[in-house]
C-alpha cells in the first residue's frame, strides 16, 4: 500500500525531453525513477550521468536514476508514466505489458488524439489514466533536459492515479482532474496543430509566429478546422476563445522551440499523425473539409522524407 508522502518507485516509459523532465522533478522529491525506452544512448546516459535537468531558473541538477531498455530487468511497478511520442505508442504498449502490476496504473500524457486509446484497449482502461500536460522541455543532449515553461497536468478521472497525482503536485506540477478529458486532448490538440507545424516548417521558436502576419492567417484557418470538428463531435473545448488561448501559449513560451520542430531538426519522426493526421481523419468521417491540416500533413510528412534521404 502507498502512503501519503512517501516517496514510491515509479517507472518511465520514454528518454526524451518530456520523459528527463517528469522523471528529474520526482527523483528530485525522493522516488526511485526507473526509465524505460529503445534509445540506446540516452539509457546509457542516464547510467553514466544519472538524469541532468536544467530547471527555469537556470541551476542544473544531477540525479541518480535507473535506466534500461530490457523490460525483463524491470520488476512490476504500480505507478508508470507514458511519456513517448505518438508514433511510439505500440512500443510502449509491449514493453508496459511486462511491467506494469496488475493492479497498478499507467498515466498516458501523451499528445494527440488515437494513442491514448490504444493504450486502454491493450492493457485496460482500469490501468491506463489518460491525461495531457502544457510543460514544456528541451533535450539538450542526452540525459539532459531543459525545462521550457511552465505547465500543468490535467487529467480524466480515474481510482487508482490518486498517489502519482499527489507526487506529481509535490513534484511542482500544477495537476487538475476533470469529469471530460476527450475535452481536454481536443484543446491540446487545437493548440498544437495551430503552432507545431508552423514552427517546425518555418524552424522558429514560438514568438517569432506571433510576430508573422502570414504564419498568423494559415494558423487561424488550422484552428477554424479544429473548431468545425470539435463542433460536429459535441465537444465543449476547456477554454472558450481557442485563438486567445493559441495568443497566450505564443507569448507564455515565446523562447520555446516545439516538439515538432526538435524533432525535425534531429532528423527523427514527427507526431503530424496524431495531430493534423487526427483531424482529417475525423473531417473525413463526419464529412468536413480541413484543407489547411491536409496541407499541413502533407508539408511534414514531405519533410520527414526529405530529411531521411540526407
Amino acid at each position: 500500500m502507498t502512503v501519503r508522502g512517501e516517496p514510491f518507485p515509479v517507472l518511465v516509459v520514454g528518454t526524451g525531453a518530456m520523459a528527463g523532465l517528469f522523471g528529474g522533478r520526482l527523483a528530485a522529491q525522493g522516488h526511485p525513477v526507473t526509465f524505460l525506452g529503445r534509445w540506446r544512448e540516452g539509457v546509457e546516459a542516464l547510467r553514466r550521468h544519472g538524469l541532468r535537468l536544467v530547471e527555469l531558473d537556470g541551476r542544473e541538477h544531477r540525479f541518480p536514476v535507473q535506466a534500461v531498455t530490457d523490460p525483463e530487468e524491470v520488476p512490476p511497478h504500480r505507478f508508470a508514466l507514458i511519456l513517448v511520442k505518438t508514433w511510439q505508442a505500440e512500443d510502449a504498449i509491449a514493453r508496459l505489458r511486462p511491467t506494469l502490476a496488475p493492479g497498478g496504473v499507467a498515466l498516458s500524457l501523451l499528445n494527440g488524439i488515437g494513442p491514448q486509446e490504444r493504450f486502454q484497449e491493450a492493457l485496460g482502461p482500469e490501468r491506463v489514466a489518460i491525461g495531457v500536460t502544457t510543460a514544456g522541455a528541451i533535450l539538450m543532449e542526452p540525459g539532459r533536459v531543459m525545462a521550457a515553461g511552465p505547465g500543468e497536468v490535467i487529467v480524466g478521472r480515474h481510482p487508482r492515479v490518486a498517489p502519482l497525482l499527489e507526487a506529481l503536485a509535490r513534484a511542482g506540477f500544477p495537476v487538475r482532474e476533470v469529469d471530460d478529458v476527450r475535452a481536454v486532448l481536443w484543446g491540446k490538440l487545437l493548440i498544437n496543430v495551430a503552432i507545431n507545424p508552423f514552427g517546425a516548417l518555418l524552424g522558429v521558436p514560438n514568438g517569432a509566429l506571433r510576430e508573422d502576419p502570414a504564419a498568423l492567417l494559415f494558423m487561424r484557418r488550422a484552428v477554424e478546422e479544429v473548431l468545425q470538428v470539435v463542433e460536429a463531435l459535441g465537444i465543449a473545448l476547456p477554454f472558450e476563445d481557442p485563438w486567445g488561448k493559441v495568443l497566450e501559449v505564443l507569448e507564455r513560451a515565446a523562447a520555446n522551440r516545439n516538439s515538432m520542430l526538435q524533432d525535425l531538426e534531429r532528423g527523427a519522426p514527427t507526431e503530424i499523425d496524431a495531430l493534423c493526421g487526427a483531424v482529417v481523419r475525423y473531417a473525413r468521417q463526419l464529412g468536413l473539409h480541413v484543407p489547411m491540416n491536409e496541407t499541413l500533413l502533407d508539408m511534414i510528412v514531405a519533410r520527414v522524407r526529405e530529411r531521411s534521404k540526407k
